[in-house]
């Protein structure tokens, strides 16, 4: 990985001098990054595409810092250790800027906080441009009760970079139509041997749910698709096939994959993807308790390599086709949503998955989580109802990229 260093210092810059000034901080920044030093009057000279930063290395560089705030990536991140007055110069330029309505970051701190917050930040930066020129496929129409989960396809592309690909359903029913049991009875035969148990289900629902992971699939390939979601209800009233499976295996094979033609939370799954390269759960908070700030998470499906087990169930709603109940090992997880009609705001915060809930009023897949935010959000200014959990502690990482790309934060 490189990273250039825009270097903002008083007297005549001498790389070598540089280099000896910081060293503690360069030395720690290599074992991560080929590093370059770059004089700030040689900017020109950085590829267009490069991950960089500027990098304050003294006081008494205020003005050369403003008078080339172009050659910055924005929002603007200042690299500084404190040295020679450098910190005391990234406030006052920090300062200036922000009067000017504009976004600064400044990096600092210890050698191994610096060190941690740039590896964050070039997190961020990979994710956002592994996003330009991804396609999202929308297969069927989205669900009548998502009325708060509409995306504007040209400033999500405009914004982001990634591209919507509405394909019709039928597309895909032809596919379903055309697959016989022969081509998708031995994988049907793995996923059952998979599972920790199969109930209120059979043979004949699971071939149907096979035969729709294959017809869905096969449209990912042709219309080169890294996302997609797919309209659930269309696929039971039509096929009598659930897409949970599709879904759960989609996941699992680094396609994020979600029902209910949800355009949000569809973009969110790629976007966790993007930064944490781990799978995703997409669930409805289904009961709050605002005394132990916890809530339940639950939906239909959940892919396979999150889960420790599994269980082949019939779907909540309907009790048709089939559900997946997924059994997690108590742990810390992450929750994440990005919203707006233009993917704009979002929401983060880290907790603790206390318990695998079985409630027979909510989909087969139940998380209990206590949750380091209030949870009053959930209740007072939620952005609409599918949330994404990532195992771990994401936030920081999910906090920076939004950021990085000028998102509001709701709580």
């Amino acid at each position: 990985m490189d990273l250039y260093l825009l270097i903002f210092t008083t007297g005549t810059y001498i790389a070598e001098q540089t280099y000896e000034s910081h060293k503690e901080l360069f030395i720690a920044l290599e074992k991560h990054f080929t590093l370059h030093l770059v004089n700030y009057t040689k900017a020109e000279t950085i590829p267009s595409n490069a991950y960089k930063m500027g990098f304050i290395g003294s006081g008494g560089v205020e003005d050369k810092v403003i008078q080339n705030f172009s050659s910055f990536s924005y929002p603007i991140t200042l690299l500084t250790d404190g040295l020679n007055n450098s910190l005391a110069a990234a406030l006052e330029v920090s300062a200036c800027f922000g009067y000017k309505d504009m976004k600064v970051r400044i990096i600092h701190g210890s050698i191994p906080e610096m060190v941690e917050q740039v590896l964050i930040h070039h997190r961020a930066f990979a994710a956002k441009r592994s996003l330009k020129g991804k396609r999202i496929g929308v297969i069927g129409t989205p669900a009548p009760w998502l009325v708060a989960s509409h995306v504007d396809y040209l400033l999500a592309s405009q914004r982001w970079g990634v591209t919507y690909v509405d394909i019709p359903i039928e597309e895909v029913f032809k596919r379903f139509y055309a697959i016989t049991d022969d081509e998708i009875g031995m994988q049907a035969s793995i996923f059952a041997n998979r599972a920790k148990a199969c109930q209120d289900t059979t043979p004949d629902d699971l071939l149907r749910a096979m035969r729709l992971y294959k017809a869905v699939k096969d449209v990912c390939a042709e219309q080169k698709l890294d996302a997609v979601t797919l309209s659930s209800d269309q696929c039971i009233s039509q096929l009598n096939a659930t897409g949970n499976v599709t879904s759960a295996l989609l996941t699992d094979e680094g396609i994020p994959a979600g029902g209910e033609g949800d355009l949000q939370t569809i973009m969110t799954m790629l976007m966790a993807y993007a930064i944490t390269g781990k799978p995703t759960f997409m669930g409805n908070p289904s009961f709050i308790d605002r005394k132990r700030n916890e809530l339940i998470l639950a939906h239909c499906s959940v892919p396979t390599k999150m889960v420790d087990e599994f269980i082949i169930r019939d779907h909540f709603e309907t009790g048709r086709g089939i559900g997946l109940q997924g059994l997690m090992h108590e742990g810390d997880i992450t929750l994440f949503k990005c919203g707006g009609e233009c993917l704009d705001e979002y929401y983060v915060s880290e907790g603790y998955l206390v318990e695998n809930t079985n409630l027979i009023s909510a989909c087969r897949t139940q998380f209990r989580l206590k949750m380091n935010k209030s949870v009053d959000y959930f209740l007072n200014n939620p952005i609409g109802n599918h949330h994404v959990l990532i195992q771990g502690h994401h936030a920081a990482a999910l906090q920076e990229f939004m950021q990085l790309n000028r998102c509001k934060l709701r709580e």
